[in-house]
């Protein structure tokens, strides 16, 4: 079934006295958490060759991703990466955004934050990783900016030859079974521990493969995450609009309903039962190695639970990111629901590499309304940036920030890629464009993101031919 919502729908419920109301901003002025959670070696080169890992021209060639580092220090990842999650990202950098006014963060995670999910005889990644997040979230709820939980790689991976996706391996066989267990698990976290509070939306898969007909099984995966979620939530005795449980809950342990439920109920399938079935036992492991007593009795006074409770924002790439009759997941949507696009133009196929074609392109997208055309709203750009095919002036890039801005603005909003990038020799001079805070310093970026240093820097190009 399809519920629709506008943009003020999606507000959540006010503060209760345990912890600050995850809301979406009435706009979103964000940045991504890029290289945290999921490294990617090409945005902190000396960091990662100083760790053991390589750069080379193919990521499956070398220790090139997470994967490969793991495989190759098994004795060490865990503490080699301890060490980066813990710099990387840091009080000191979430209050400088909460300085310049950023309201949201995306945080790109790996499958494999769920450690229980990863099986150790085939696949290769760093521990420990869970409880940084948490901490992550606690500081970013202190500031009262809100997040996105960005699944941004995937069990089986999702996008072939991309460090993103936590492994360089052309296999894209889609595991989606694993990637609802994860969901499953983030989305209980999110209602029931206080750290996770400033949590409104999980994201289903970052960037999946372009061609439709390469991701057979997406359109099934979007209506089973959003009612996982949704599932999970009726079990917490969050209202979910048009979907009641036909299962009677009697307690307030929390996995013990979840497993009555994936038992006995008939509104869902034996695909999201065996879901809910195999988070439990995940979901007791983090309540000890978390210290969430919330997970086992939901009504406990640590429990972030609302009077009025409000379900999570379900989030995905728009339809638009795919070709070739691509799922719409504006059909899968059961309550709240948010779409996101990514627009780089440094990549190539979006217009010419000279100044006047980029700024004659932007100031002329229509993204939003085709968007909103087929019932993908509202939408945010959850990835964008700076970088150009051409050598950029300093001049042309105080006028590409400010044009994309307002173009993103006619949405719900953006989320810059990235709050930050190496600033090194070997990095060079990437953090010019790629960088949130770089660009602030150097004036591209305002200090304040709902302002533009020219509000008329389209006014040339609208509508030119």
């Amino acid at each position: 079934m399809r519920v629709s919502f506008g943009l003020g729908a999606l507000l959540f419920a006010s503060a209760g006295v345990h912890h600050a109301a995850a809301e979406i901003p009435s706009k979103i002025y964000g940045v991504n958490l890029g290289s945290w959670l999921v490294l990617e070696p090409w945005m902190l080169p000396a960091e990662w060759t100083a760790m053991g890992g390589e750069i080379c021209g193919s990521c499956q060639n070398c220790i090139g991703s997470e994967f490969a580092f793991a495989q190759a220090y098994p004795k060490t990842v865990d503490s080699s990466f301890a060490k980066h999650w813990s710099t990387w990202f840091t009080q000191d950098d979430v209050n400088q955004l909460k300085s310049v006014g950023i309201n949201t963060v995306r945080i790109p995670l790996g499958y494999w934050i769920v450690e229980q999910l990863v099986n150790r005889k085939t696949e290769f990644y760093p521990r420990g990783g869970i409880s940084y997040l948490q901490q992550g979230l606690q500081m970013l709820n202190d500031a009262g900016i809100q997040a996105i939980l960005d699944h941004h790689a995937l069990p089986g991976v999702q996008t072939a030859d991309q460090s993103f996706t936590g492994q360089c391996t052309s296999n894209t066989k889609y595991n989606y079974h694993r990637a609802l267990v994860w969901t499953a698990v983030m989305t209980a976290l999110s209602h029931l521990d206080p750290h996770f509070a400033s949590v409104f939306a999980i994201e289903a898969v970052n960037e999946p493969i372009m061609d439709a007909t390469q991701t057979p099984g997406y359109g099934g995966f979007q209506k089973n995450f959003v009612q996982v979620v949704r599932a999970v939530e009726l079990v917490l005795g969050i209202p979910v609009p048009g979907m009641t449980l036909d299962t009677k809950v009697s307690t307030t342990n929390f996995t013990s309903a979840l497993t009555t439920v994936s038992k006995s109920s008939t509104i869902f399938s034996s695909e999201i039962k065996s879901v809910l079935l195999e988070a439990v036992p995940i979901l007791v492991e983090l309540g000890i190695e978390l210290s969430i007593p919330a997970i086992f009795n939901s009504e406990s006074a640590s429990a972030p639970l609302h009077s009025v409770r409000e379900p999570l924002v379900t989030n995905f790439m728009d339809v638009n990111w795919q070709y070739n009759n691509p799922a719409n997941p504006a059909n899968a949507s059961i309550g709240p629901q948010g779409y996101d696009n990514h627009l780089y133009y440094s990549f190539g196929g979006v217009a010419a590499a000279n100044p006047d074609a980029y700024l004659t392109s932007i100031c002329n997208l229509q993204r939003v309304q085709a968007d909103a055309a087929v019932g993908d709203s509202p939408l945010w750009f959850g990835e964008w940036g700076l970088p150009t095919q051409f050598n950029a002036t300093d001049e042309f890039l105080f006028k590409w920030a400010d044009a994309q801005k307002l173009a993103y603005s006619q949405g719900a909003g953006w989320i810059f890629w990235n709050f930050k990038t190496e600033i090194s020799a070997l990095a060079g001079d990437l953090a010019r464009q790629w960088s949130y805070l770089e660009g602030i310093k150097l004036g591209y970026l305002t200090t304040d993101p709902s302002q533009v240093n020219d509000p008329h820097v389209c006014d040339p190009y609208v509508n030119a031919s």
